[in-house]
């Protein structure tokens, strides 16, 4: 079986960053793909569209990238494994195997092929653990080399989805479950290199990092995680449906910074 994310290796010197994009995965497993809706599952809606595409600049900087193969709708990789809520607030929020779409459609053919417990726990052996295994490695490779290592969980959401929010969304909201994810050194300079340019960015609101930020995230044992969530439209074009390369290197010119200044940050804890 072919593993369930791509890798793309840094370029010259390494860099104690690694770059987590989960949820950019638009295939489907050969063996599941007769049980979705079609039209669905040739555009999943819910996909963080070209996340890895934008961060392109990340591999130059000596950054590790990993990005998911498969469309969140198998499985949510920044999602609890025991389907625990990640908010206790009301919001809708989507599961570890979603059976609707952002907007509550149905993603399935019918419900008698949703996944059951049995079907949710092979998908968790095949596709979610050894994406979190390898993170762990890669983690693990870094803090060895450095000392200390920063994952950074990229992620992107649609300008309005009123499901989740009755108003649109803000250009940038850095994510670290209220300062417990990263050091506040890491924090600071995350927030000053994203505000530095026209965006408006929130801090762990409306989201605070899924799983994965929470999950790695151990500022106590050197390994460091943020979560950086996008309104699409700052990188795609108005119907969020295409790449808009302009818009893109207008955020990258905010992003590579910003990861600039983190590595310096981190080659001073």
């Amino acid at each position: 079986m072919t593993e369930p994310f791509h890798i793309i290796p840094p370029k010259g010197t390494p860099a104690p960053i690694i770059l987590s994009v989960p949820h950019c995965g638009t295939d489907f497993p050969l063996e599941l793909q007769s049980d979705y809706v079609p039209e669905k599952m040739s555009a999943p809606d819910d996909t963080d569209w070209f996340v890895h595409d934008l961060y392109s600049f990340a591999s130059e900087l000596g950054i590790t990238i990993i990005h998911a193969k498969y469309s969140r709708w198998v499985i949510d990789l920044n999602r609890d494994p025991k389907s625990a809520p990640l908010y206790n607030d009301g919001r809708i929020i989507t599961g570890l195997t979603p059976n609707t779409d952002f907007f509550g459609e149905s993603i399935y053919r019918s419900s008698e092929v949703e996944p059951g417990q049995e079907e949710i726990e092979r998908r968790l052996n095949n596709y979610y653990w050894p994406y979190y295994q390898k993170v762990e490695t890669l983690l693990k490779e870094r803090k060895a080399q450095f000392g200390k290592v920063l994952l950074w969980d990229a992620h992107s959401i649609r300008h309005f989805v009123p499901t989740i929010r009755k108003e649109v969304f803000p250009d940038m909201i850095l994510g670290n479950n209220d300062e417990t994810t990263a050091d506040p050194q890491l924090i600071s300079t995350a927030l000053s290199g994203l505000r530095s340019g026209k965006y408006g960015v929130n801090h762990n609101t409306p989201f605070k990092g899924g799983h994965i930020t929470r999950y790695f995230g151990k500022p106590a044992n050197n390994v460091h995680a943020l979560q950086l969530e996008m309104n699409k439209i700052l990188y795609m074009d108005d119907s969020e449906k295409e790449f808009h390369e302009d818009r893109a290197n207008q955020v990258r010119s905010v992003l590579q910074p910003t990861f600039e200044s983190l590595i310096a940050t981190l080659n001073t804890l």
